[in-house]
C-alpha cells in the first residue's frame, strides 16, 4: 500500500498586455510544497479547447483574449488535485499565490492484488476512454541537436496533425504551418529520413500494441489525477527485463494517464478534454548515438577518440485540441525521406509572439546561450536570417 498526502503551491504572476486584438497574457510557475517545480501539467480552458503544458521548470503561458474573462483556467497533473479557477477571479486576487491541498491516496489490498486486470482493462478500453474520433492536435514540436553536450542546431515546428487518438497506429496527416530554427553548427551533419513528429505515433507503445503476457507486472507506485486514484504498473518483458514499461492508469475509469518506456525514455501524457476524453498533452525522448569523425575533426574538437557523441532531444507540447469537423483544417505537407531540418518555411515572427509558447525553461535558456555563443548572434536574428 502506498500513501501520498503533499501540498501544492500554484504561484500564477500575471501580466496582462492589451494590444489591438486585446490580447491577454497570462504567466504562471506551478511548484509543489517544497517549491520544486511541477513539469508538463495539463494547462486548459476546456471549453475553449485552449491549453498549453508547463515547461521543465514548471511554468507556463496562455495568451487569452477579452472573452476569455468568464472562463476558467483548469490545471491538471499526475499526483496533484486539479486545480480550477475563473480567469477574471485570478485576475482579482490581490495575492497571485495558490494553495491547494493534496487528497490522500490509500488503494487497498484488494486494488492491489487485482492490479493485473488493470492493465488488461486499460488496454482492451483504450476505445473507450481516449478520444477516437477524427481532431486537430495544434503542436509546438522541437528539436534540439546535441554534440558532446553542446546545442548546436534548434528546430521549431507548429504542426497541425489529424489524429484518432492511440486506437490508431499513426498520424493520418501532419502539417508544417510554420517553422523556425537556428544556424546549423553541426560538424556531424545526420539526418533523419522522416519528418521527427511521425515517430510520436509510431513509436508509441499504446499504438504499437503492448503484448501484457511478454511482461512481468508489478505495482510500484500510486497516485492521483482530476479526483481519479491513479496505481502505476511496471512492466519488464520476461525474455529482456531491461525493456520495461509504466502505465498511469485509472482505478476507475482504466483510463492511461501517462506512459514511460525504456526506449529513448519516451515520456507520453494525456489530459482529458471537455467530454472527459483522454488527448495527447505532451511528449519528449532523446536519441542518444555516437558517430565517427575525422581526424581533423578529432583533433579541432579535442576529442581522445574516433567518436562523437550526438542527441537529439525530442518535444512535443499540445497547444490546443479541436474537435468541430468543419473547423479542422489540416494539408498535409510532410514529405517522405526529408529531416525536420530541412524544411525551408519563412520565419513569421508575428505568428511565434502571439502563440501559447511556454515560458523559457533553464534547458532552453542553457541551449538557446550555447546557439548564440557559437558565432555571437542572437538567436531572434539567426530566425529571421535563416529563410532558404
Amino acid at each position: 500500500m502506498f500513501k501520498k498526502s503533499s501540498v501544492v503551491y500554484l504561484f500564477l504572476f500575471l501580466s496582462l498586455v492589451f494590444n489591438a486584438q486585446e490580447t491577454i497574457k497570462v504567466e504562471g510557475l506551478i511548484v509543489d510544497k517544497d517549491k520544486y517545480p511541477v513539469p508538463y501539467a495539463a494547462v486548459s480552458i476546456l471549453s475553449k479547447s485552449i491549453g498549453t503544458a508547463s515547461n521543465d521548470d514548471g511554468g507556463f503561458v496562455l495568451k487569452l483574449i477579452q472573452d476569455n474573462l468568464k472562463d476558467s483556467i483548469t490545471v491538471s497533473a499526475l499526483g496533484f488535485k486539479t486545480f480550477t479557477i475563473k480567469v477574471e477571479d485570478f485576475i482579482g486576487l490581490d495575492e497571485k499565490i495558490i494553495k491547494l491541498v493534496e487528497d490522500v491516496v490509500s488503494l487497498d489490498e484488494i486494488t492491489l492484488v487485482d492490479y493485473k486486470s488493470y492493465v488488461k482493462d486499460a488496454l482492451k478500453n483504450l476505445k473507450n476512454t481516449t478520444q477516437r474520433k477524427g481532431h486537430q492536435l495544434n503542436i509546438l514540436y522541437r528539436r534540439f541537436s546535441n554534440e558532446n553536450g553542446t546545442s548546436r542546431f534548434l528546430v521549431e515546428h507548429y504542426l497541425k496533425v489529424y489524429d484518432r487518438g492511440p486506437t490508431s497506429s499513426e498520424f493520418e496527416e501532419i502539417e508544417v504551418a510554420e517553422s523556425r530554427k537556428s544556424n546549423d553548427y553541426r560538424f556531424a551533419k545526420k539526418k533523419q529520413k522522416f519528418h521527427a513528429a511521425v515517430m510520436i505515433a509510431k513509436q508509441n507503445p499504446l499504438r504499437k500494441g503492448i503484448y501484457r503476457n511478454d511482461y512481468k507486472w508489478e505495482v510500484i507506485d500510486d497516485t492521483s489525477y482530476d479526483g481519479e486514484d491513479v496505481i502505476v504498473v511496471e512492466g519488464k518483458q520476461k525474455e529482456n527485463p531491461k525493456k520495461w514499461i509504466k502505465l498511469y492508469i485509472g482505478v476507475d475509469t482504466k483510463g492511461i494517464y501517462k506512459l514511460e518506456n525504456y526506449n529513448l525514455k519516451a515520456v507520453y501524457i494525456y489530459k482529458k478534454n471537455k467530454e472527459g476524453k483522454l488527448v495527447l498533452s505532451y511528449h519528449n525522448r532523446e536519441y542518444v548515438f555516437n558517430e565517427k569523425v575525422t581526424p581533423y575533426m578529432k583533433k579541432l574538437l579535442k576529442l581522445k577518440s574516433n567518436m562523437i557523441k550526438l542527441s537529439y532531444r525530442h518535444e512535443a507540447i499540445v497547444l490546443g485540441v479541436e474537435n468541430n469537423g468543419k473547423k479542422i483544417k489540416v494539408r498535409d505537407n510532410i514529405i517522405k525521406g526529408k529531416d525536420i531540418g530541412d524544411y525551408n518555411i519563412e520565419y513569421n515572427s508575428d505568428f511565434w509572439k502571439n502563440i501559447n509558447l511556454p515560458p523559457d525553461s533553464k534547458f532552453y535558456k542553457r541551449s538557446a546561450k550555447q546557439l548564440e555563443e557559437l558565432f555571437g548572434i542572437p538567436l531572434e536574428n539567426q530566425f529571421k536570417l535563416i529563410k532558404y
